[in-house]
């Protein structure tokens, strides 16, 4: 009896133990749309990886939530929340990249004073490429292109827009706006030498409620088109301020069409045009596969789905759980190392040797629907995607710049 009880409580509590993971991301504040849209496409991969019996044979996940509230410091204090609810990993992204690196540095020194109870970080938006630079991390994965790779696509698309001749730089005074209008010069300058960079100003993130000045410092120099990292609630202003100007003009973004109001805000303007890369976009021919998922997500959430890659991260982290055949975080880095994963937008595979993980990029251009070259409208518009471009992730990821400390296995 004594031997039947004890089997029947260890039975228990192996059915009660759950693998945490703590998204940590702005819930509240100027950009808690984009936190939330994040959250909505995670929370559907984690009940969907559930459905099908969890990881190990039959271990759940359990999705932590935290509020990021855009700060680096906010974001250590709840780090430690997630830690003493028992979170493995940490998914992250949506904050910027100031403060996931941050978070990177924080796990790094967890995992350094707790052997047996290191996280993971995954990280499915920040684009910093140093994050899988020169501050790469054995903890950190990231699961978006970079900012590197993002701009070598539409580097290579600019190249065969002849009209594009004078770029305004104009972007978000932190560590990614300002590699974005470094890496901007740098690459599109490569592909089109004729090009004029017209001037380069750098603005407070989250703060400004009128861009006229800046529209107005920008127009003076002759630009006709800007290159922009400005996301969320900074880029759909900008546009706004840019259209009651009267301005014409064509932005180069990272990420525009992925953020909730982008999209409409284009069909009120009517002014301009919109290009940003992506793994996916709606309506984008021959993916079968990510049309049947964001049709299965609508359903369930009444939402519209616009990320594959938010989606698959936890489900790349339950890959790599069962291949470790452990929850224990560094087994599961390990076995996360040069794991190919068969996403619905098709093969991907995390690099070893910086942890970049490999995707298509989608170079498009949000338009109005045409029957032909645009389908589906997007936000209950008739505006939607316009595929200019596709690239393979092995084509435009950089050489690794990354000498990754590795613990003692």
């Amino acid at each position: 009896m004594a031997i039947a009880a004890g089997l029947a409580i260890g039975a228990a509590a192996q059915a009660q133990e759950t693998y945490k993971l703590a998204y940590i991301d702005p819930l509240s504040g100027p950009f808690a749309n984009v936190g939330e849209l994040m959250l909505s496409h995670l929370q559907y991969a984690v009940e969907d990886i559930n459905a099908k019996g969890g990881v190990l044979g039959g271990i759940p996940l359990e999705l932590l939530q935290f509020d990021s509230k855009l700060s680096a410091q906010e974001s250590q204090s709840v780090l430690q929340a997630a830690i003493d609810q028992g979170a493995r990993a940490v998914i992250t992204g949506g904050s910027g990249s100031s403060v996931v690196t941050s978070l990177v540095q924080a796990v790094e020194r967890w995992n350094r004073r707790n052997p047996g109870k290191e996280l993971l970080v995954l990280n499915h938006s920040s684009i910093d490429p140093e994050l899988t630079g020169k501050n790469c991390s054995f903890w950190h994965f990231q699961t978006e292109a970079s900012t590197a790779m993002k701009m070598q696509a539409l580097a290579n698309v600019i190249a065969q827009m002849p009209d594009v001749e004078k770029i305004f730089l104009l972007n978000q005074d932190y560590a990614h706006g300002r590699q974005w209008a470094s890496y901007g010069r740098a690459m599109v300058g490569q592909a089109r030498p004729d090009i004029e960079f017209t001037g380069e100003m750098l603005h407070p993130i989250g703060q400004v409620k009128d861009f006229a000045p800046y529209v107005g410092n920008a127009a003076q120099t002759g630009a006709t088109a800007l290159i922009t990292g400005n996301w969320g609630q900074d880029l759909t202003l900008l546009m706004r301020a840019a259209g009651d100007a009267g301005r014409d003009w064509h932005f180069f973004n990272h990420s525009a069409g992925s953020m909730p109001g982008t999209v409409s805000a284009v069909s009120m303007i009517q002014k301009g045009k919109l290009t940003w890369v992506a793994e996916w976009h709606p309506g984008q021919a021959n993916t079968e596969a990510a049309h049947g998922l964001a049709k299965a997500y609508n359903a369930r959430t009444g939402k519209d789905f616009l990320a594959p890659r938010i989606d698959f991260t936890p489900r790349l982290l339950a890959a790599a759980i069962d291949r470790a055949g452990s929850m224990a975080s560094l087994e599961v880095a390990h076995a996360l190392e040069g794991l190919s994963y068969d996403s619905v937008i098709g093969p991907v595979t995390m690099r070893a040797a910086d942890h970049q993980l490999l995707l298509p990029q989608v170079v498009n251009t949000v338009a109005p629907v045409d029957g032909d070259k645009v389908t589906v409208g997007w936000e209950g518009t008739n505006y939607g995607f316009r595929t200019d471009g596709m690239f393979a992730g092995e084509v435009l990821v950089q050489e690794p710049q990354c000498d990754m400390k590795r613990p003692a296995s």
